[in-house]
């Protein structure tokens, strides 16, 4: 996290944050906030072994939860293995400058997100809730913070890829200000390709 990135004032959201923290103090007055919201969400930066551990194993529950109906069972193993294994990760910020950050409602892992910047871009590589804890506005306040990292390193743009056939995530995205502005099919190797589209947010 930027060390100028010490404190945000957003409407009608107040984010109060530190080198590794940052919460969200939503007031329950106001109407366009659902009550989602009335639950702080602590962001935290995560860096060392045991937090990127416990990303895995989020990631293992979550990825066969979710993907397994899309891409099936061996495809989720082997993407597990590839992108969201902790070795994985280590290498994803030690070499190619990933920051990894971990969502808690409390004390409790929910979620956790990764980005990546690429020139005037911020490249959201995943975003991920816990089903137990979706639909409470964990998404939408990752997405605030984001927005604020991007635009705190000068990025005028966010980026994503998502499955094609991912639907209920891609509506959620276009919900949240992305729209759709290419398609790729990319090889991750053993026969495996990731089919997704492209969605952009600017800021």
């Amino acid at each position: 996290m930027p060390t100028n990135a010490l404190s945000y004032q957003l409407k009608p959201l107040q984010i109060v944050a530190s080198p590794n923290n940052l919460h969200y103090n939503a007031p329950n007055s106001n109407p366009l906030i659902s009550c989602a919201f009335m639950t702080q969400l602590s962001i935290q930066l995560s860096t060392n072994d045991s937090e990127l551990q416990q990303i895995e194993a989020l990631a293992e529950i979550i990825w066969h939860e979710h993907y397994t109906p899309i891409i099936g069972t061996e495809q989720v193993l082997y993407m597990l293995d590839k992108f969201q294994s902790f070795n994985a990760m280590k290498q994803q910020i030690e070499q190619d400058g990933y920051q990894y950050y971990s969502m808690f409602e409390d004390s409790k892992l929910v979620g956790y997100f990764a980005i990546q910047s690429r020139g005037s871009r911020c490249f959201l590589s995943k975003l991920y809730v816990d089903k137990q804890c979706r639909g409470r506005g964990f998404s939408r306040q990752a997405l605030i913070f984001i927005d604020e990292q991007a635009k705190a390193t000068g990025c005028s743009h966010i980026s994503l890829t998502v499955n094609k056939y991912n639907s209920g995530s891609i509506a959620a995205y276009k919900k949240m200000g992305f729209e759709q502005i290419d398609e790729v099919v990319a090889d991750i190797g053993s026969g495996y390709v990731m089919d997704d589209y492209v969605l952009e947010k600017t800021l």
